[in-house]
């Protein structure tokens, strides 16, 4: 949006006009103010798109305010009253829904005052809220503007860069607010349809069985989906600038003018075109196609759609996915290294999510062809036989997709050369988690459908050798599915399909499975659940052809998922172990929740689709290439006892000291060769260090390796066999109080008369930690009996040497018994019953899981029943954090939080050398190897038990000496001056810079390291 410095000072005064509800303006005048604002703000309006005039009629004696292309805006003096807002979005709805009845296009309602903008989207009759926007007193207009450009979606040629596709396009743009809104309302209306419900049953049915529990099976994420997924595939036809106003949706959806184009495999029939076999759905693409038609998508130089993607799918579900997209700039420099004969490599990424590893091999592939002289015909040709993607996810694959044709350009799509291109980016599970026992069955490609109750109905079924030949066996079943759902064939009637035996060559002792193949997919036509088999039986029969060892590859390349043990469901994580197991890669029980699948993911791809010398290279969390988890990964022997392989470590890149971090967990990359049994060869300790602070907004490698410095430097690889504590057995975590709102409380005034003895008025002391959807939950409020509001002991209570004032929590703790809402006991209590059966009701209505009661959740594994009852000297340490924090608790009334791990004291003395050890910076260092790693080295937990820290023995000298010096130092922190009201971390480094300044800083140091070296 460009404002002229000529209109800037109108464009001020309207604004000001606007913001101030004076009594004495008129409707009349409001409406003139924003006729003006459309069209000085930088909206790309001039008098000629205000198209109906202030005041037009509708047809049925009603006037519209304004009309701006498909969007109706109706201004009252002040929508503050009930009544009038009430009155104001029925006389909107009239307006809305006769210009979409009169139109046949979606069209969007605006309801304004000038301070209060409200857009609404047409839903059956009614109008429903999408968005709204406050213009604040003193403003410069600019939110106000993009907020108006993404209901008006007037800008033109804008350039698609990561920044305008998350502004315009993402989670918090309006334009996603009315499209999404409107989606899920066809949806709804629509999804006990049979073409509908199949199409969801089967991405659902897909994505369980390669993700496990971790899927969140809800039809929101169905909707996201559709709506990333339909976008993608308008998105390429505008790259070759096809004018998709004038195309039927259905068209736009099936990827018809693509196939007419003889570019195959861009846009399928999926999981996601039924939003055109619903009512109001060809309305839907139209208008999004409108909206997308805005950008300049013909000359993108980067994988623009993750950042679509990253946008619209939420952290958390990603993250349950193990899905970390790279960055452009790391995906091209690693297709630089790896890819040094683009011409005769073939690559393949197994996990290639939006293409962005796949979009610079393309890019590559393409720079070599034309420096090698080869014919434009002859280069995209063979491209598609040397850059190929897989990926379990049916978004990322459709993105992926386009990235691809993306990364070929316009230009060369349209060139007279151009011959047929088939874009090789499939549907797979790379892992193949059943290790294709679902899939090939007796020679077999075995689809099944879901109808029928006879032997083998129920199966698309095909000889497993029609996978040699993939592009001939992708032409059979597209001409199989598209002659079962040609209109012109009769309900119930099978044709012959002699003509296609011919064409297609298929020998005599085929012919029957294909002809059977035939009448189940004629029969799931005529049921109504057509459409969908095409591509389900292409895509899933792909890997299969790529594990065969004369299509396997020379380059794995690419990010895989990166999902914890500990995030997995347990089905998942049994999979996993077994899996581990058998190639060398489990590390045992104590580090499981530590272990990951990515390295799962490179052996088992490695296996599949690699040849016998061919390399990789892998993006990875930055773990592997120094933790002791990871040993068996490292050392590159990945013993499947059905068939073993050997690969050769050649070096990696450590990218954890990058700023600022591109991965919510530090990275690394590694590379490596497939060799010949016996040859294997464990990762190099010399790796390459990478620091640096990556500007913002960069893309391309050219752009941010000026700000990187590199260098060569060993790794500090952890030895699996250090001796530990036998302190671990001794200390435990603290009891798990959450959710926070349900326990957690601020006392409040207890009011002009008081409350009587030993009541207390509490309410909920929120947290910005807390998540969904607790977070969302009003608080609690009540008065209870004071006993049972009880001291907590959080982790930011506790500074080195020194323990700040505790916390307050309501717990059902009649001296030593946990009580709940079926114990006799709580009825004693009045005050504390009702408190707790309101907690126990808003848990039962929010919980994911009714595997645990409310009581059940705050003693999860009797981490707050050991506790009691509770011993009056405790040492407590942090749990999360890269520096030691210790201290020592002298209150038998405390509870202690899971933030901190605790336990008992034999004496004071004890826990005065346990705080001189905790507190040094020599043990920081030392444990720093041994911990977890996210963007840097964090969360002491258990980690601190694999240093051999020795149980104190008062009568020996050094564990002597080393209480004394603790003592000094706990009060030397003791009289340090300190806000105990500013933020923990803050304190925290504040006490750490003064122990530095301690006189016993240097001998204590010492010490430790020579206590614990």
């Amino acid at each position: 949006m460009t404002v002229t410095s000529e209109t800037s000072s109108e464009l001020r005064e309207i604004l000001r006009r606007l913001a101030d509800r004076d009594k004495l303006r008129s409707e009349a005048t409001l409406q003139a103010d924003v006729r003006q604002l459309l069209l000085t703000g930088g909206l790309n309006l001039g008098d000629h798109d205000l198209t109906v005039d202030l005041e037009t009629r509708v047809g049925d004696r009603r006037r519209i305010d304004i009309e701006v292309g498909y969007t109706v805006i109706e201004i009252k003096k002040d929508l503050r009253s009930t009544a009038v807002l009430r009155d104001a979005i029925q006389q909107l709805t009239g307006y809305v829904k006769s210009r979409t009845d009169q139109t046949e296009q979606r069209y969007v309602g605006v309801l304004t005052d000038g301070v209060v903008w409200r857009a609404f989207s047409l839903q059956g009759d009614a109008l429903i809220e999408a968005s709204h926007f406050t213009l604040p007193k003193r403003t410069d207009g600019t939110d106000l503007l993009l907020w108006l450009e993404g209901v008006l979606a007037t800008r033109e040629e804008i350039i698609p860069t990561p920044e305008e596709i998350e502004k315009q396009l993402g989670a918090e743009s309006v334009s996603y607010d009315l499209d999404y809104l409107t989606l899920k309302s066809l949806y709804t209306q629509n999804k006990e349809l049979p073409t509908v419900r199949l199409k969801r049953n089967l991405w659902s049915q897909l994505l369980r069985s390669a993700l496990g529990a971790q899927f969140q099976d809800d039809d929101e994420l169905f909707i996201e989906h559709t709506l990333l997924v339909n976008t993608a595939e308008i998105i390429a036809h505008l790259v070759l600038e096809i004018q998709v106003a004038t195309l039927p949706p259905a068209t736009i959806l099936r990827g018809e003018t693509f196939n007419q184009a003889r570019i195959y495999g861009v846009v399928d029939s999926d999981f996601f075109d039924w939003v055109v076999e619903v009512p109001g759905g060809n309305s839907f693409i139209r208008t999004m196609a409108r909206r997308l038609s805005r950008f300049a998508w013909a000359n993108v130089e980067h994988d623009v759609l993750k950042v679509l993607y990253e946008s619209v799918i939420s952290a958390e579900t990603r993250k349950a996915q193990g899905e970390y997209y790279t960055p452009d700039w790391l995906a091209e420099h690693m297709v630089e290294k790896v890819i040094d004969d683009p011409l005769n490599q073939r690559v393949l990424d197994p996990a290639c999510g939006s293409g962005t590893f796949i979009f610079h091999a393309v890019r590559r592939y393409l720079r070599a062809a034309e420096e090698a002289g080869k014919s434009l015909g002859e280069s995209l040709d063979d491209l598609t036989d040397h850059v190929a993607g897989i990926d379990l996810h049916p978004v990322a694959v459709t993105l992926a997709r386009v990235t691809y044709i993306l990364a070929i350009g316009r230009e060369r799509l349209l060139s007279d050369q151009r011959k047929i291109i088939r874009v090789p980016v499939y549907l797979g599970d790379s892992v193949q988690w059943e290790q294709r026992l679902d899939l090939i069955d007796h020679g077999h490609l075995v689809i099944r459908t879901g109808t029928g109750d006879q032997l083998f109905q129920n199966e698309l079924r095909f000889p497993e050798h029609m996978l040699e030949n993939s592009i001939k066996f992708d032409q059979l079943v597209s001409e199989l599915a598209d002659r079962a759902a040609d209109p012109r064939r009769a309900r119930r009637r099978v044709p012959s399909l002699a003509e296609v035996f011919r064409r297609h060559a298929i020998v005599p002792a085929d012919q029957h499975e294909i002809t059977g193949n035939f009448e189940l997919l004629c029969r799931l036509v005529d049921e109504g659940r057509n459409h969908i088999w095409s591509y389900y039986v292409r895509n899933l029969a792909r890997p299969m052809w790529l594990t065969r060892e004369e299509n396997r590859v020379d380059i794995l390349i690419g990010n895989p998922p990166w999902l914890s043990f500990r995030h997995m469901p347990e089905e998942m994580q049994s999979i996993f172990k077994a899996m581990s197991q058998e190639r060398g890669l489990w590390r045992g029980d104590q580090v499981a929740n530590l272990q990951d699948l990515s390295g799962l993911f490179i052996a088992r791809t490695t296996q599949q689709y690699l040849r016998n010398g061919g390399r990789f290279a892998f993006v990875v969390p930055n773990p592997v290439l120094d933790r002791p988890y990871w040993t068996g990964f490292r050392a590159g022997r990945f013993r499947d006892p059905s068939d073993p392989i050997d690969v050769c470590f050649t070096g990696s890149w450590d990218l954890r000291r990058l700023r600022p971090h591109f991965f919510p967990r530090g990275s690394a990359v590694v590379f490596g060769d497939r060799v010949a049994a016996g040859k294997a060869s464990a990762m190099p300790i010399e790796t390459e260090k990478w620091d640096g602070r990556i500007p913002r907004g960069v893309s391309t490698w050219r752009m941010v390796k000026g700000s990187i410095t590199r260098r060569t430097a060993n790794l500090s690889v952890t030895d699996e066999g250090l001796v530990g504590s036998p302190y671990r057995a001794r200390f435990t975590q603290g009891a798990a109080i959450t959710p926070r709102v349900l326990f957690m409380v601020e006392q409040q005034e207890s009011g002009p008369l008081g409350l009587g003895g030993g009541r207390v008025r509490v309410r909920s002391s929120r947290s910005s930690n807390e998540k969904t959807p607790w977070k969302q939950l009003p608080a609690l409020e009540g008065i209870v009996e004071a006993e049972f509001v009880r001291p907590i002991l959080l982790g930011e209570c506790v500074l080195p040497y020194r323990v700040l004032p505790p916390q307050r929590a309501v717990l059902p703790l009649e001296g030593n018994l946990l009580l709940d809402g079926e114990h006799s006991h709580l009825d004693r209590y009045p005050d504390l019953a009702r408190w707790w059966r309101e907690a126990e009701e808003v848990w039962e209505s929010n919980r994911r899981s009714d595997r645990l009661t409310l009581r059940q959740q705050l003693d999860f594994r009797r981490k707050l029943s050991v506790q009691i009852p509770l011993p009056s000297l405790r040492f407590v340490y942090a749990k999360s954090g890269m520096y030691g924090c210790a201290a020592i608790v002298e209150d038998s009334d405390s509870i202690i939080d899971q933030a901190l791990y605790w336990s008992s004291l034999t004496s004071r003395e004890e826990g005065e050398y346990l705080c001189a050890i905790f507190n040094t910076p020599a043990l920081t260092e030392l444990l720093r190897p041994l911990m977890a790693y996210g963007k840097d080295e964090r969360h002491i937990d258990t980690a601190i038990w694999q240093l051999p820290i020795p149980l104190f023995e008062a009568s020996n000298p050094k564990h002597a000496k080393l209480a004394r010096l603790g003592k000094l130092d706990s009060e030397f922190i003791a009289q340090l001056p300190m806000d105990e009201t500013r933020n923990f971390i803050s304190l925290r480094r504040d006490v750490r810079a003064a122990l530095l300044t301690s006189p016993n800083a240097e001998e204590l140091d010492q010490l430790v390291r020579e206590l614990l070296d």
